[in-house]
């Protein structure tokens, strides 16, 4: 689903069911004012971590001195896919470094020393600390053993084809040998992505396309509108904008020589499983669709309920999470009744007052933090593709399908529960008579497939499995079975 940002010890306010990948995951590090030390010290690259309970959060930070002795600098948290992120407020001492981000809810700040050719000492966010180092030496990348290098016993090819008037560019492989083969388009969760689905680390679409790819099916996987080499804007797209997009794809594959035209369908992931089934409604190209992590209630309720086993995963106390689900239940309610921009502003700045007054003193933020928390969760709920998501009701899709329907959800998937939309989907299925239906809870993977404890967003990173095989294998067998290699 689509993916927000949250703080940094792992708590959600929410993309989203996105995981997904919606008011969630929001790292932010942060610079503070001028500087009067020399530049040795601080100037050039530093990387290291934020040591959050259970996640050692890599971050990688860069220092300039200009002139006059004033400072600027950028993050990247490569964990959370944020690349450049300006820092501000830098204040630079003979042996101390105090650095913010600003713009970022809950006011994160750093606040170190110099020592032992680093420096050491404390973040700090929505009233939270956490110890953080870094250091001259390059920090090791994530260990991602599933990701595929060449050589590659298969052909991959880029390619670009027109969604109505915007251009969408992705990679197909192709299987050795004439075919014409199978092939799969596979679609992502929500917010922006590349064709590999890249998130903390990992390519699920690239170790997927090449696990599909070696078993005899041709694969093709697009970068999301705006992202990568796609045009377009993502935030002005809705689900149903976006289904298109999928057909578009779908008709590009079954127009390739290669490709057997009557053996195409789609493989979604989160979001992507509403695409698919809502593209599969609408035309009949479509062969076959893939649900995985696929959301089969309407998304408010989704959001409603991933915000509250997330927070129980982060230790959140009963009350706070019935606190949050109430807040959440309320911002929803408005935001399906209030069309008016303008009129929606008020009723959530009122809300959000009567939200925060109700916080003990030691909880509450300030002026400035609540008015750039508002701004910000203001402009996605806005956005044309959260209205359209929140009231979006998969099911009248899924009960005109009479393809062959594959629908896989992890027993510790917290963004899209299984409890909640398995049993939706299959009760779809079956009310629309689908004679080719498997639903199925995959044992001890979470929103992303991979194996876990928890399931809580705060371990993708950490878990370097980045596609379960066993979850690869359910997926294959279930094509092969169907549709096979040439």
């Amino acid at each position: 689903m689509r993916r927000t940002w949250a703080d940094l010890g792992g708590r959600r306010g929410e993309r989203g069911t996105d995981g997904s990948r919606r008011g969630g995951l929001a790292l932010l590090l942060l610079a503070a004012a001028a500087a009067t030390a020399p530049a040795a010290p601080l100037a050039g690259h530093w990387e290291g971590a934020i040591e959050l309970p259970g996640l050692s959060l890599t971050i990688r930070v860069d220092f300039v001195e200009g002139e006059g002795g004033t400072w600027s600098g950028s993050i990247d948290i490569p964990q959370q896919g944020a690349a450049g992120l300006p820092l501000g407020d830098i204040a630079v001492a003979a042996d101390s470094v105090a650095f913010a981000m600003p713009g970022i809810p809950g006011d994160p700040r750093f606040s170190g020393r110099f020592a032992d050719a680093g420096i050491a000492g404390t973040f700090t966010q929505n009233g939270r600390s956490f110890p953080f180092h870094l250091g001259r030496e390059t920090a090791p990348g994530p260990v991602r053993p599933q990701e595929p290098a060449p050589p590659f016993p298969y052909r991959s090819e880029e390619l670009s084809f027109a969604s109505g008037e915007i251009r969408l560019a992705g990679t197909l492989t192709l299987p050795a040998g004439e075919g014409p083969f199978p092939a799969a388009l596979l679609v992502s969760g929500s917010g922006p992505q590349n064709r590999d689905e890249e998130v903390f680390g990992h390519k699920p679409f690239l170790v997927i396309a090449d696990y599909l790819t070696r078993a005899g099916i041709a694969v093709l996987r697009v970068d999301d509108r705006g992202v990568g080499g796609s045009g377009g804007s993502l935030g002005e797209a809705t689900t149903a904008e976006l289904a298109e997009d999928a057909l578009a794809a779908v008709r590009t594959l079954r127009a390739r020589p290669e490709i057997a035209s009557a053996r195409v369908g789609i493989i979604g992931h989160s979001e992507g499983g509403l695409i698919g089934p809502l593209a599969a409604a609408r035309s009949q190209e479509v062969a076959f669709v893939v649900m995985l992590a696929g959301p089969g209630v309407p998304g408010g309720e989704v959001l409603r309920l991933q915000s509250a086993r997330i927070l129980a995963a982060s230790g959140a106390t009963e009350a706070e999470i019935q606190a949050q689900s109430e807040a959440m239940a309320a911002m929803l309610a408005l935001i399906e009744a209030e069309a008016d921009s303008a009129a929606l502003r008020a009723k959530i700045e009122e809300l959000a007052a009567a939200q925060v007054a109700a916080l003990p003193d030691s909880l509450r933020p300030t002026g400035e933090e609540v008015e750039s928390q508002l701004e910000q969760q203001l402009a996605a709920m806005n956005q044309p593709w959260f209205r359209y998501f929140i009231t979006y009701d998969p099911r009248p899709a899924l009960r005109q399908l009479r393809v062959p329907v594959l629908a896989l959800i992890g027993e510790h998937d917290l963004q899209v529960p299984p409890d909640q939309n398995l049993p939706a989907i299959e009760q779809a299925l079956r009310e629309g008579g689908n004679r080719d239906a498997e639903v199925r809870e995959l044992p001890g993977l979470n929103h992303l497939f991979q194996p876990s404890e928890t399931g809580n967003p705060a371990e993708y990173a950490t878990i370097e499995t980045t596609f379960a095989p066993a979850a690869l294998a359910a997926l294959s067998d279930w094509l092969r079975a169907r549709f096979g290699a040439p």
